[in-house]
């Protein structure tokens, strides 16, 4: 626990000019702006970074095409802007995905998306990864032979971007580190500290892996918590009026490629509503997402259910009608909240993803709504009414420097090939494990932690033993459960099974089969006694039971 208790020793013991809660995407780029600003920063979680919304995404940066239906042009502008941007930081993260949006008959619109992505392509300046083009009814065949061809006109071949979200936020929050913010999880906030002005000075915490309360004390606070924004703002007392978010549940369902070998991600239409959602490959599995239902429950409490599920399957089997899909294909689900903002009487799918930045009576700033895409921009923002907090305040700061957070590198894409080219970085990597690592491994660190990898596979050549593959042939290893958690705050299995490693959502029994390898070996490194590891084991399966539980109610 040394990396974690050094950071909770000095959140303890210091004074912050930012304390940040919420260690999701907007959080952790919050707090990376503000280090790189120069102000000192910590950053509380009350469970693990990215482990609500910012893992559950439909793991895609792109602009929103759908964004221009509703003419947010500003929106879908910010956004293939930052698209380019997050390209240029984390290149290892986030890749260009080409995407088939097929046309048909009873769609009638297809001159509308053509002009639709002439402008999508003008609003990235023409900056993205490549320019859309139009396919003939057998080239859209062609190159999507699953996809039906009944009533099909044509296709429309685009390009995004694809990321890890959840490595995304993990990186994000490593860089706000490397600036000298303190980064802690598992460790919810359970009440505010106000002055005799009602002014916010701090938060009283909950560290649930020693059971331990303290007081944290900062000049300015955000709450960036997500589906939670509401929640923390009631325990502030800062809910004068109506809530401030409408959550909506998306949902997917991952299945074997082989059921649904689909080439690019493809656009779906629903049948049932017209949402729009997709399928996309995802290396030997296929993702289909996502779903927008209101959601007035506990955040923490949000999972797949059978609609859920039958949904997806429906939307599925209506466009790949010889490859349909079965309850027993799925192999895994994950369900996010969209903190949206409150707009009454506005259908799930029409509600905006514009953000909003709030100061409230008390002087907490507040960051609602929003995209994964578009962090960076509202963590600045954020920053920037953080900075009006504390000069009205009087609070003394050192003058902050520019943050340069569209410039610089998340610390997986330090030193990374200016041509993407990674093919000698998996060389290397193969060579710095001292030939330990076979080249799938390499090949799979390279995508996962960039130049991170090379440091992983140090640790499989000075400890051969960490080269042992956690699931028989996939490419994860033990150095990654080892580095995890001795340089990526990983604290508990789900943690690294979960959100540092895919296999939560890629092995097929979503690593159950080596959750008590890794309960192992992390007691070993983390000194945790029997009792402690068995606990881990247990919470593990909870999950994963908890992702599975739609199938209850098949019978």
């Amino acid at each position: 626990m040394g990396q974690r208790q050094a950071h909770l020793s000095r959140v303890k013991n210091q004074t912050f000019d930012l304390l940040v809660i919420g260690g999701g995407i907007t959080g952790a780029g919050v707090a990376r702006d503000a280090a790189r600003r120069g102000l000192r920063v910590a950053l509380l979680e009350r469970a693990d970074l990215a482990s609500g919304t910012s893992s559950r995404s439909s793991k895609l940066v792109h602009g929103g095409l759908r964004y221009l239906e509703q003419y947010e042009f500003g929106l879908v502008f910010e956004s293939v802007s930052e698209r380019r941007v997050l390209m240029d930081i984390a290149p290892h993260l986030v890749k260009p995905l080409a995407f088939v949006f097929p046309v048909y008959e009873s769609f009638g619109r297809a001159a509308l998306i053509d002009i639709g992505l002439w402008l999508y392509d003008g609003l990235s300046l023409f900056r993205s990864p490549k320019i859309h083009k139009r396919l003939g009814k057998k080239a859209t065949a062609k190159v999507e032979p699953c996809l039906t061809t009944v009533e099909l006109k044509s296709a429309e071949l685009y390009y995004d971007c694809a990321t890890d979200d959840a490595r995304l936020t993990l990186e994000t929050a490593l860089d706000a580190m490397r600036q000298g913010a303190q980064v802690v999880t598992w460790c919810p906030v359970v009440g505010f500290l106000h002055d005799e002005r009602g002014r916010a000075m701090g938060v009283t915490v909950h560290d649930q892996l020693s059971d331990e309360r303290f007081d944290v004390r900062a000049g300015a606070i955000v709450n960036a918590t997500g589906p939670w924004i509401d929640g923390l703002r009631g325990l502030a007392g800062d809910t004068a009026g109506r809530p401030l978010l409408r959550p909506t549940k998306g949902v997917h369902i991952v299945v074997d490629h082989a059921k649904l070998p689909v080439e690019h991600a493809v656009v779906l239409i629903h049948p049932d509503d017209e949402r729009v959602l997709f399928a996309i490959p995802w290396g030997e599995r296929t993702y289909i997402g996502t779903t927008d239902t209101d959601w007035d429950g506990d955040p923490a409490l949000v999972c797949a259910d059978l609609s859920d599920v039958d949904y997806l399957i429906h939307a599925s089997a209506h466009f790949f009608p010889d490859n349909p899909l079965h309850y027993e294909d799925v192999t895994a689900t994950w369900a996010g909240l969209r903190p949206l903002i409150n707009q009454e009487g506005v259908h799930e799918s029409q509600i905006s993803r514009e953000h909003q930045v709030d100061v409230e009576p008390d002087g907490i700033v507040t960051v609602a709504g929003g995209k994964l895409t578009t962090y960076r921009r509202m963590a600045a923002e954020v920053v920037d009414k953080s900075l009006d907090v504390l000069r009205m305040s009087g609070w003394e700061f050192e003058p902050p420097r520019h943050a340069d957070t569209a410039k610089e590198p998340l610390p997986g894409a330090v030193g990374w090939p200016k041509d993407d080219d990674d093919s000698q970085l998996v060389d290397d990597i193969v060579t710095a494990s001292g030939g330990h690592l076979e080249h799938d491994t390499a090949r799979y660190l390279a995508g996962s932690h960039g130049m991170l990898g090379l440091d992983v596979a140090v640790l499989a050549a000075a400890r051969p033993e960490l080269a042992a593959r956690l699931v028989p042939g996939r490419p994860e290893v033990m150095a990654c459960v080892e580095w995890a958690v001795t340089r990526e705050l990983a604290a508990t299995v789900d943690d690294v099974l979960q959100r540092r490693l895919p296999l939560f959502f890629k092995d097929t029994d979503q690593g159950l089969g080596c959750a008590e390898a890794v309960a192992t070996h992390m007691a070993g490194l983390l000194g945790w006694e029997p009792a402690r590891r068995q606990a881990e084991l247990e919470r593990y399966r909870h999950e994963v039971a908890v992702s599975r539980a739609w199938r209850d109610e098949l019978s």
